[in-house]
């Protein structure tokens, strides 16, 4: 079990999830249940899943859950590449935005190889 408040990766995702939120309060009224309320849950669940993994007691559990946060993370790229063509973004927001959701994909990509190469040693010991 560990702070999740420390992850550099959680910490990125946060800023990630503020700044979706920043970004889609000038989306219309009439998304406000759409792909507005869909974008902002899906940037939420991406650092509310490392905080789950990281409230486990095993690294097994927490990769479960970083799993999920990829996940997460690639809606939110789509979410965001479809609110851009529907131009709801505009082209300098989209490219912040996408530019976050990527660089939380790879720490989280990095941070899901070195936990399994982690856990293969921990089986050879």
């Amino acid at each position: 079990m560990q702070d999740f408040r420390r992850l550099k990766v959680w910490q990125r995702a946060h800023q990630l999830t503020l700044a979706i939120y920043r970004g889609t309060v000038r989306f219309p009224p009439d998304e406000r249940f759409g792909l507005k309320a869909q974008l902002q849950r899906a940037a939420v669940s991406i650092g509310a899943n490392i905080a789950e993994g990281c409230g486990r007691y095993t690294d097994r559990e927490l990769v479960g859950f970083l799993q999920i946060a990829m996940g997460s993370a690639s809606e939110v790229e789509y979410q965001l590449l479809l609110a851009r063509d529907l131009d709801l973004l505009d082209a300098t927001t989209y490219a912040g935005l996408v530019r976050l959701a990527l660089e939380v994909k790879r720490m989280l990509a990095s941070l899901l190889v070195a936990l399994r190469k982690r856990g293969k040693r921990k089986v050879r010991q």
